[in-house]
């Protein structure tokens, strides 16, 4: 290990012209405009210059960071809860066009063998088409496999999630545009994009052939992933719905190879021809309790909202606000674990953003006040939760003042 201070930093990321013309004329552009994808802090490939990092903890206690910097892909790793973390190690070799949408990240998974999956989006060209690769270290992170496609379609894909299964099993779904095409050629219109999925056995080295589970969903918001039991993946996404509603659907699998009935999460009834780009987030508790959080500037309701559902995701609570709607709360994340279930969002009052969190011991019922618990006064990338056994960690990244690990306790 080599030693380093204590990590503490933040992110941040302006987008590029394309995204900020297409979204400038949207009701979202004014919420997002102070919440960037992070801007580097500098050029090279280290963490300090990262735009999106991206934690998992092994079965071991073994912490893992992935994250893009330079137009590369880095992961290191560290023992004491990122106190000190290793050597940093190229998972890709030469500069790539990574996909910087303020949805997407990188994303691992780690196997009790200490085997880690990886999967991230890079743009084929000048018109934002992406391709989802992945690749495997067999040998605990000091090298990974030439990087390959998911899928062998030329379409573009984006967006991709990771999820270990109890057994090893790595299900993987992503946003898959290659409907399109077809569409076209019969003269119909095509919105968004498909939820696609695939599963591997062998750890993240090969992955199934590509299913569609949800046509028509919208394009660029990142997914939100759990499992309900042994082989039954959910998955959460932003849908467009009849009448070009971009509200939020959810799936829960009845194997990892057939996706179940498509329901509702709220009727906000945010109809817009642009992507907000701001997907969910998505936990399950031991109990079975499905727990999401989301954004959304419909005609219902408008900011940061949570809903819990008791029945496998077939119905929803009344959506609960979440944040000071005159802060622009945006990126929530909520993470359940044991009897607890943390959430996280950041907020703009002007000068700072701020990373908030509230608790709950009942599932959900019931919430703690909100506390401010992390702060910058720049860019930064969205505020994440990882957990290892029962304690709750804070990951965020910003460009002003780097990477930030940070134990949460129990704030209620």
């Amino acid at each position: 290990m080599r030693a380093r201070p204590k990590i503490r930093s933040f992110l941040g990321a302006s987008f590029a012209g394309a995204f900020a013309a297409a979204m400038l004329h949207s009701p979202v552009f004014a919420q997002m405009s102070h919440q960037h994808a992070t801007e580097a802090a500098c050029e090279g490939s280290d963490l300090r210059c990262a735009t999106k990092v991206t934690p998992a903890f092994a079965p071991d206690g073994t912490l893992w960071l992935a994250w893009m910097a330079g137009g590369r892909i880095s992961v290191a790793s560290s023992k004491d809860a990122g106190q000190t973390l290793s050597v940093p190690v190229p998972v890709t070799t030469q500069p790539l066009d990574l996909d910087w949408g303020p949805d997407a990240r990188p994303k691992l998974v780690v196997d009790r063998m200490g085997g880690i999956a990886l999967a991230f989006s890079i743009f084929r060209d000048q018109s934002f088409n992406g391709q989802v690769l992945f690749t495997r270290s067999d040998d605990g992170g000091k090298s990974f496999a030439p990087p390959r496609p998911i899928t062998a379609n030329n379409e573009s894909q984006r967006f991709a999630a990771l999820a270990l299964d109890d057994d090893g099993t790595v299900f993987a779904a992503w946003l898959d545009k290659r409907n399109r095409v077809p569409a076209k050629e019969a003269g119909r219109s095509y919105d968004g994009a498909a939820l696609f999925f695939a599963s591997s056995r062998d750890g993240g080295a090969s992955y199934t052939e590509a299913k569609m589970a949800q046509d028509n969903t919208c394009e660029c918001c990142r997914l939100g992933i759990a499992f309900a039991g042994p082989g039954r993946p959910v998955v959460v996404f932003r849908n467009i719905f009849d009448g070009g509603v971009r509200d939020h659907a959810i799936t829960t699998f009845k194997d990892l190879a057939t996706p179940g009935a498509i329901d509702r999460v709220s009727t906000d009834d945010w109809q817009i021809k642009a992507c907000p780009h701001h997907g969910p987030s998505l936990s399950i508790s031991p109990g079975g309790v499905y727990h999401v959080a989301w954004y959304t500037n419909g005609k219902v309701r408008k900011g940061l909202f949570y809903a819990r559902s008791r029945d496998g995701g077939r119905s929803f609570s009344e959506p609960m606000p979440i944040g000071l709607a005159d802060h622009n709360p945006a990126r929530p994340y909520v993470l359940a674990t044991g009897g607890l279930t943390s959430m996280v969002w950041k907020e703009f009052d002007g000068d700072k953003t701020v990373v908030r969190l509230m608790q709950s011991h009942d599932d959900g019922q019931s919430w703690s006040t909100p506390k401010a618990i992390a702060s910058t006064a720049d860019s930064s990338d969205h505020p994440l939760l990882v957990a290892n056994g029962g304690q709750v960690y804070l990951s965020w990244m910003t460009k002003a003042d780097g990477y930030h690990f940070q134990p949460i306790g129990d704030q209620t």
